[in-house]
């Protein structure tokens, strides 16, 4: 190997381990600042916030006694408790906790009030999920939200020249209104299969017919990461032309070729920047939407792809905003809850759990396509880990409410005998799990 190339790769490795570290630092930082304030807020006395595991890189003690530090291994981090055995709060520390006064183990996680502790632990979760809105939110403000009816902001560059123009409010296509860009979706999904269209538009005051692209072109505006479409070096702004020999003048028209190779080796003709030339790929199994709304195993390339035209936009008022937020969020909520459901009717391949690395690599394709891109990684990342710690797993914080619940229904906690055998379970399937994402990220397509 070339010394050029060597350094290219090691370089584009630095940059995945990086990038996945920001990202994580954040959400665990995030999670960990949930428990530690509400703890605070209940009496609990925080000893230890800490990024990171291991040997401590740097530290510092605040006027309240709680050492902040950084520690050597930044895969997590935790916040220690006083009274507590070890940094996962799973038993108290026994000798700590007989040579503390009553008034004094009021502030330890496991002499406090059942309401105490349950709203810290739940807090951690909690606040990945504000971490998640509050981003959603901002990404809304600072972008902005279509303007509807869909009005062309700019368009993008195309193979031909339309007369569609930057500034036209699109009012219908070939006859059929478009109120709102949901409609327009559709509308444009059932066009017949054409590169041209006739739209109503809105121009300066006056409506007029002109003849457009169909709005839905096979425009490539992202690249997955381990897709078929990165590996044949596909990239934004490319313009598919046609797939198996044959025009796709509507993305619909790529799917169904795709769909069509079952996995098979396929040609594609591609417009890029006013050249045009021909790259070959096999789409790869991976889960798509259905029609009753959960997940299937399909064909893709690995691209995403939108409307011919940057919409318009406008900015949103803080309520709006917010929605936006909360919707998004609870869009990733439900599309988790459909793909684990999928992948246990057999659905989907379980191939389509990622461990380290798969989110290590797509954490370095965000930030490779900008910033935006990043951020709205992290976003979708914290809801994902806030909804995995809810899950009743022991040593997961849903474990923690688990038993938490137990003793408001029981007026008691589980044996210890039951805690310590529950704890080595959870322990084990965690393990299990993080295990059974690593080996699908070295070993599945």
């Amino acid at each position: 190997m070339e010394l050029a190339a060597l350094i290219g790769e090691l370089g584009g490795l630095l940059h995945t381990v990086v990038t996945f570290i920001v990202a994580l630092s954040i959400i665990v930082t995030v999670h960990e600042f949930g428990h530690y304030i509400v703890g605070r807020w209940s009496g609990i006395h925080a000893e230890v916030f800490s990024v990171g595991f291991g040997p401590r890189l740097a530290s510092r003690v605040d006027r309240r006694g709680t050492r902040w530090q950084i520690a050597a291994v930044p895969f997590g981090g935790y916040v220690k408790f006083l009274g507590d055995a070890n940094a996962a709060s799973a038993g108290a520390d026994d000798a700590t906790m007989a040579r503390l006064s009553p008034d004094e183990r009021r502030h330890t996680m496991h002499g406090a009030p059942l309401w105490a502790r349950a709203a810290t632990v739940f807090a951690g979760p909690a606040f990945n999920f504000i971490l998640s809105i509050a981003i959603f939110a901002a990404m809304a403000t600072t972008t902005g939200i279509a303007t509807e009816p869909p009005q062309v902001a700019r368009m993008l560059p195309l193979p031909a020249a339309y007369d569609l123009k930057d500034g036209d409010t699109i009012l219908a296509i070939d006859g059929r209104p478009t109120p709102d860009y949901e409609t327009l979706g559709k509308v444009a999904d059932d066009l017949p299969k054409s590169a041209t269209a006739d739209y109503r538009v809105r121009r300066d005051g006056a409506e007029l017919t002109v003849t457009g692209p169909t709005p839905r072109q096979p425009i490539v505006l992202g690249v997955l990461p381990k897709s078929a479409a990165m590996d044949a070096g596909l990239k934004e702004g490319d313009v598919i032309i046609a797939a198996a020999g044959a025009p796709v003048p509507r993305f619909i028209d790529l799917r169904n070729a795709v769909t069509a190779s079952g996995g098979r080796p396929i040609a594609l003709e591609v417009w890029r920047d006013g050249t045009t030339f021909r790259t070959e790929l096999s789409a790869r199994e991976r889960p798509v939407e259905s029609r009753d709304g959960g997940f299937e195993t399909g064909y893709q390339i690995g691209v995403s792809s939108g409307y011919v035209f940057d919409p318009a936009t406008r900015t949103p008022g803080p309520v709006e905003a917010l929605g936006s937020g909360i919707s998004l969020t609870w869009r990733v909520v439900d599309q988790t809850f459909s793909a684990i459901h999928s992948m246990v009717a057999g659905r989907i391949s379980p191939c389509n759990v990622s461990g380290p690395v798969g989110m290590a690599q797509a954490a370095g394709a965000a930030a490779s396509a900008g910033v935006s891109s990043f951020i709205f990684l992290v976003a979708a990342l914290s809801t994902a880990i806030g909804l995995l710690n809810l899950f009743p797993i022991p040593v997961l914080d849903g474990g923690h409410l688990v038993f938490h619940a137990y003793e408001w229904a029981f007026g008691r906690q589980p044996s210890d005998r039951f805690m310590n055998l529950a704890m080595a379970a959870g322990l084990t399937l965690v393990l299990a799990l993080m295990l059974f994402g690593l080996s699908n990220d070295l070993f599945c397509a």
